[in-house]
């Protein structure tokens, strides 16, 4: 066996997630303290809190949590009396705010529960958080020793939020099954990584039959089904596969799309857009690379509908930056996949030829 201890998260979905929030939170605890962005407080912190005085759970207060995953974020939040003295942290916010937290709580000893207020990617779900330098630049990967204890997903918040963090949502989510299915192609499978294998299947197919509904529900500022499955897929289908395939001891989680992600990120015209809208871009790349050629053109058919990127232009670049794209997508992590060929060159057309397909239409 790979590793020997699997911690999963709970989670609940609906409108009334913060109403029957309490009944899980007491069992750790009297009092709370809501860790979360500005934004992210400002459209849920009042409801949750009404909730929690409701169902016996004093909150003792509300704190940014800095604005970036930061270990200067953790330290500063560590020295917050509020903090210290709660009895539990619940994050509030995106993923940013999510990874914080899970340092946090991890270094304080405390339960944690994330309210995502965004569905922009995973991080509410998994133990893995991804931490930053004061300056921005990515500094390493954090591993806490357990996921958030649960997930509680308003979708009636998401659907409030706007619909560009949905978008990206989408678009980092669909890299997981093609990059987790690529990674383990070629590795002999125990328990864990086969049940994380099988679980990635839960991820791409969703996407495609519910996204463009989800979009519009969102532009609707109105929850329904298929933003409810869409949420479920980016925040928890992907996390629970992150959970089984990342761990100290392994990385099976990413490779070819966000490989082109890293390396668009030596631009900053780049800079401008979510994260997922640049994975999205990459996993035609990397569908491509891997001669997936149907799935590709679906994936890419899908992206038009919904206002994803198909060409380098829609993510604020050119061929010309190519050649110091692929030299930095070739120097991170993710640059591995065991038994299988990655090639600079060949990942260079793979994305040109998804280029050129993007201009076709």
């Amino acid at each position: 066996m790979k590793r020997s201890y699997v911690a999963l998260p709970d989670y609940a979905i609906g409108a009334d997630v913060y109403d029957k929030s309490p009944a899980l939170l007491k069992k750790y605890g009297k009092t709370a303290v809501i860790v979360g962005g500005k934004r992210a407080m400002a459209a849920a912190a009042d409801a949750l809190e009404r909730a929690l005085e409701r169902g016996g759970v004093s909150v003792a207060g509300r704190v940014w949590y800095g604005g970036d995953s930061t270990y200067e974020n953790v330290d500063m939040l560590k020295r917050n009396e509020t903090v210290t003295g709660a009895d539990m942290i619940l994050a509030m916010g995106g993923g940013k705010c999510c990874d914080t937290c899970k340092v946090l709580a991890e270094d304080l000893e405390k339960p944690l529960f994330t309210f995502p207020t965004i569905s922009s990617n995973c991080a509410p779900c998994t133990a893995l958080a991804i931490m930053y330098n004061a300056d921005g630049s990515f500094k390493n990967n954090f591993y806490s020793s357990r996921p958030p204890l649960c997930v509680f997903i308003n979708d009636e918040i998401i659907a409030r939020a706007p619909v560009e963090y949905l978008q990206a949502g989408i678009g980092d989510a669909l890299s997981k099954e093609a990059e987790v299915e690529l990674a383990l192609r070629h590795v002999k499978l125990d328990q864990n990584l086969l049940v994380g294998r099988a679980l990635c299947a839960a991820c791409t197919e969703p996407l495609l039959q519910y996204g463009a509904a989800a979009l519009e529900s969102c532009r609707e500022k109105r929850s329904s089904p298929a933003l409810q499955e869409v949420a479920l897929d980016i925040v928890i289908s992907t996390g629970l596969v992150s959970n089984m395939t990342v761990c100290p001891e392994f990385y099976y989680n990413t490779n070819l799309a966000h490989c082109f992600y890293y390396g668009a990120t030596v631009f900053p015209a780049s800079h401008k857009y979510l994260h997922g809208f640049l994975v999205a871009f990459g996993v035609l790349a990397l569908l491509d690379y891997d001669g997936r050629d149907e799935l590709r053109d679906r994936v890419m058919a899908f992206y038009r509908k919904t206002g994803l990127p198909v060409t380098l232009a829609a993510v604020g670049l050119t061929p010309d930056d190519l050649p110091a794209l692929i030299a930095k997508a070739t120097k991170v992590p993710g640059w591995h996949v065991e038994g299988y060929d990655l090639d600079a060159d060949k990942f260079r057309r793979s994305i040109e030829r998804v280029d050129a397909l993007g201009r076709s239409a």
